[in-house]
């Protein structure tokens, strides 16, 4: 059985998201939180959150059964980019500069092998 955690709105762009979720996909949740938990990027943090959640829903789908970390693992794991907010800056000889604010949506399917 499958289960699936969705974070979304992270104000984060998903180039840098996809960077670390590229570490943990395939693995099993214990050592994708391990990995996570060493990672030294800000993303390594929402990503975790949403890999404990999807193995929370797991648990809940599977009422009275005892799931162990090491028999599950992240069978899909992407990045969608979210809404992008768009501010502007004064630049030179009057002009207004485009900032570009981007966030991303992150999903992820965990299943028991």
């Amino acid at each position: 059985m499958e289960a699936v955690a969705k974070l979304k709105h992270l104000r984060m762009s998903p180039r840098k998201v996809r960077r670390v979720l590229n570490l943990v996909r395939g693995l099993n949740v214990e050592e994708a939180l391990n990995v996570l938990h060493f990672t030294r990027k800000n993303a390594a943090e929402p990503i975790a959150k949403t890999v404990a959640a999807a193995f929370a829903n797991l648990g809940n789908k599977e009422e009275g059964e005892r799931i162990d970390m090491k028999d599950v693992y992240i069978k899909t794991a992407f990045v969608n980019s979210g809404p992008t907010l768009r501010r502007f800056r004064p630049m030179s000889m009057g002009r207004a500069g485009k900032i570009r604010k981007r966030t991303s949506h992150i999903t992820i399917v965990v299943e028991e092998r």
